[in-house]
C-alpha cells in the first residue's frame, strides 16, 4: 500500500470515526498537559516547603542564645611550627595487631 491508497483509505472512513479521532487526541493532549502540570505543581510544592522549613530554621537562628557561635577559621598556609609528638615502643607488647 502506498501514500495514495493509504490516503484514499482514510477519505472513505465515516464522520464518525474522523470526530472519535480527533476528540481521542484533543483528549490525548489535554491529559499531558494535566499530567506534567501535576508533576510540575508537586515538585514547585515540595521546593517551597523546603525553602519554608530552610528559612524557618534560619529565622529561629537568631532568636536561639544557648548556641555558642562557631569560632572564626583560621588562615592556615601548611607550614607547621610546632609538633607534639610521643614515640610508642612494641617491640615487647604481646597483644595481637589488628
Amino acid at each position: 500500500m502506498n501514500g495514495k491508497q493509504f490516503l484514499e483509505l482514510l477519505s472513505r472512513l465515516p464522520a464518525r470515526v474522523w470526530i472519535q479521532a480527533i476528540l481521542g487526541l484533543i483528549g490525548f493532549v489535554v491529559l499531558a498537559v494535566l499530567g506534567f502540570a501535576v508533576i510540575a505543581g508537586v515538585a514547585a510544592v515540595a521546593l517551597v516547603l523546603l525553602l519554608a522549613f530552610k528559612a524557618k530554621a534560619w529565622i529561629l537562628s537568631f532568636f536561639r542564645r544557648d548556641v555558642e557561635p562557631a569560632p572564626p577559621a583560621r588562615h592556615h598556609d601548611g607550614k607547621v611550627t610546632d609538633v607534639q609528638f610521643e614515640i610508642v615502643d612494641r617491640t615487647n607488647d604481646r597483644t595481637p595487631r589488628p
